[in-house]
């Protein structure tokens, strides 16, 4: 059985599978918000389908932290692109 765990050093903290550094997040997002199918994201991340299923079952079961851990990736986003020094756009 897929088991998530979480372990400070790893990945932040972040929930994600064990013996893995894959964050339930990540999985959630491919398949909730990029529309892959849990085949493909157990194609692509060389994953078995219990554990894209354990991930989708832990972020349903913990939706606050799913939802408090988004909010941190976007602030920290949003932060990268107000500092970064690089140029916009990349003149050809």
């Amino acid at each position: 059985m897929a088991e998530i765990v979480k372990t400070e050093g790893v990945l932040g903290g972040k929930a994600r599978l064990d013996g893995r550094r894959i964050a339930v997040l990540d999985i959630a997002e491919r398949v909730l918000d990029h529309g892959r199918t849990p085949e493909h994201v157990v194609d692509q991340l060389d994953i078995t389908p219990a554990e894209v299923y354990a991930a989708l079952a832990y972020y349903y079961e913990h939706i606050d932290e799913m939802n408090a851990a988004r909010e941190r990736r976007r602030e920290r986003d949003e932060w990268l692109r107000r500092e970064s020094k690089a140029p916009e756009t990349i003149e050809q």
